[in-house]
């Protein structure tokens, strides 16, 4: 199994479509988010990480994320995954981030030890409500 893509998102839908075929709708697809308070503050954003498994492929193994401030581990998900052989699945990764100042956290994702996706999740001071 191989990931093809992880990012953070708002919203995630799915729809058939005719084959039949399954189209996955993401909205508010970003990588920074304005703080809803100052720092501290705590933010929960979404990680929507989109799997491929080969039509020879056993179709199981574990999907691991680690959220990291430098070299710090802030955050850990392991979650088991299951896809049909040649098919496509996905998985939502949430975690709690405290942040005690603005900045960047990076999200490392593997499946069974293997190659790592790293995606950037950066915290922004809240955005001036003027304009």
């Amino acid at each position: 199994m191989e990931i093809v893509a992880a990012v953070f998102i708002e919203n995630i839908e799915l729809r058939p479509a005719p084959g039949p075929s399954t189209r996955i709708d993401l909205t508010g697809v970003h990588f920074s988010l304005a703080a809803p308070q100052p720092v501290p503050v705590a933010v929960e954003p979404h990680l929507v990480v989109l799997v491929r498994c080969g039509p020879d492929e056993k179709g199981t193994g574990a999907l691991e994320t680690v959220f990291r401030r430098g070299e710090e581990q802030i955050a850990r998900n392991v979650q088991p995954l299951q896809v049909e052989p040649g098919k496509f699945a996905y998985r939502l990764v949430r975690a709690e981030m405290n942040f005690d100042d603005y900045g960047t956290v990076e999200a490392t994702v593997r499946i069974d030890l293997g190659p790592t996706t790293t995606v950037p999740f950066t915290l922004l001071p809240p955005a001036d409500p003027a304009g």
